[in-house]
């Protein structure tokens, strides 16, 4: 039977191509995220868009809107939205302390946020028993990300995810973490990373290759089968063994 799968972050990166698995295998997709074209120019056979801001409360409940009238249940809720801020306005001060709250700030919102967020808009509507919530972390919540607000606020979907396998368990709905390593061919890496950077990252492997987006998606697609029906409050790494551990 298809699915309903809410992906945010949707339009490229991870997100995209866990639409792609997703649509494939015949669920609805809704893709969501800020850029109305991007989502547009995705082309996930039957897809839904939806463009908004999910850190902002009144888009974000104009998504739970919108999901109420065109699919009703959510089966599947990715959080794939994130990043470091490339597309922000930088620190209007030059004021060092001022650049560092709004970095952090930056971070925690993109980040954290807008999956806190989407998930409580729509946690009514999850799919009950067999409804699943995703995030998509990092390895950079276990290593830092140079001025750590993006592996902080990563690493902070851990327990919230814990929090919501306790609080949705009873429900049948699971809620678990994945965490990639470097992972080629998204906005986050770009495709100018420094060679002598790309390099190191892959050496950290223990296969001696980057990840792909598909690595991910493939991933979460299996959170989301019934045969993972017992899987929840977990953080599963997929980063070619660069990082051990939960």
């Amino acid at each position: 039977m298809a699915r309903n799968v809410v992906i945010s972050g949707g339009g490229t990166g991870i997100g995209l191509a866990a639409a792609q698995v997703f649509a494939a295998e015949g669920d609805r997709v809704l893709l969501l995220g800020r850029r109305a074209e991007v989502l547009e120019k995705a082309g996930v056979p039957g897809a839904l868009t939806y463009a908004a801001d999910l850190s902002d409360v009144d888009q974000v409940r104009g998504v739970v809107g919108f999901v109420g009238r065109e699919l009703g249940a959510v089966d599947v809720l990715i959080h794939s939205a994130g990043g470091t801020g490339q597309l922000e306005p930088p620190a209007d001060s030059t004021d060092p302390l001022e650049a560092v709250a709004h970095n952090w700030t930056v971070n925690f919102r993109l980040n954290l946020l807008t999956a806190a967020l989407l998930t409580e808009g729509l946690k009514d509507r999850l799919a009950s028993p067999g409804g699943r919530v995703l995030f998509v972390s990092s390895i950079a919540a276990y290593r830092g990300s140079g001025s750590g607000a993006y592996g902080a606020a990563k690493a902070g979907l851990h327990p919230y995810a814990y929090d919501l396998a306790r609080d949705l368990g009873p429900r049948g709905i699971t809620a678990n973490v994945v965490a990639p390593g470097y992972i080629e061919d998204t906005e986050f890496f770009g495709a100018a990373i420094d060679p002598a950077r790309r390099e190191r990252l892959i050496g950290d492997t223990s296969n001696g290759r980057a990840g792909t987006p598909g690595d991910v998606a493939a991933t979460l697609h299996w959170l989301a089968s019934p045969g993972a029906g017992h899987v929840t409050s977990q953080i599963v790494q997929v980063n070619g063994g660069a990082e051990r551990g939960r």
